[in-house]
């Protein structure tokens, strides 16, 4: 067995541990969970992953029983700091690091989600006007946010490519499909085209890529992603 496993579905919260497991050179077995057929709800994963999402990884390069870790900041996190790659080792940098870790757990990560929800997952639900013009103009700022990071700087920890670059990437790679536009955020755009090239990223974002949705979901589908309750 590898020293990871990946419990993984294709979508940016998922590219983000993927990306950061080709970029550090982690062996990992790949292990599908089909969120639209409901695997997230199982017994076993929820061991592993008390909020039933993905992703998620169960750390068998340990002594004693394997370590599992979910959400994708605390995995980059665990990750880094465990194989002391991809994060600065001076502890006010790594305070930095942890803000922009945050930061798009917070304010980046949600906003974009809501958006992808409305605008892709919602439209024949009724009138959806406000919240798109909310969570556009959301996600739109925390571009905003972004591009005023990267100005002089190459990556948002400077010269420094890191995991806070790993975790941000994903939702504006994404960009066009939820109907933004980069022309107004030239360090944004220069940047994700740099992080694109990587080709760990490429690897990381075409892993699974045959599971990807090629068609809206099916009502049992919209049950399963978006009528859960406690």
């Amino acid at each position: 067995m590898s020293g990871m496993k990946l419990f993984y579905w294709p979508t940016p919260n998922g590219w983000k541990v993927s990306i950061a497991l080709e970029e550090m050179g982690i062996p990992y077995d790949l292990v599908p969970v089909n969120i639209g057929k409901g695997e997230q709800f199982t017994p076993d994963f929820l061991k592993i992953s008390p909020n039933n999402r993905m992703p998620a990884i169960l750390d068998y390069d340990v002594e004693g029983d394997p370590v599992p870790v979910f959400e994708s900041g605390a995995i980059l996190w665990y990750l880094a700091t465990k194989y002391k790659m991809f994060i600065p080792g001076d502890i006010m940098r790594q305070k930095e690091c942890l803000e922009w870790l945050f930061w798009q757990t917070g304010n980046q990560g949600p906003m974009a989600g809501q958006l992808s929800h409305f605008r892709n997952y919602a439209p024949e639900y009724g009138d959806h006007s406000y919240a798109l013009e909310r969570y556009a103009g959301e996600y739109d700022r925390n571009l905003g946010v972004l591009e005023r990071r990267l100005m002089g700087r190459d990556y948002i920890l400077g010269s420094e490519y890191s995991i806070a670059d790993m975790m941000v990437w994903p939702w504006v790679l994404i960009a066009k499909p939820l109907g933004r536009d980069l022309a107004h955020f030239p360090n944004v755009r220069r940047w994700r085209t740099m992080v694109k090239e990587r080709p760990a990223v490429q690897r990381g974002v075409d892993l699974g890529k045959e599971y990807r949705r090629g068609a809206p979901p099916t009502d049992e589908e919209r049950r399963i992603l978006f009528n859960q309750k406690a």
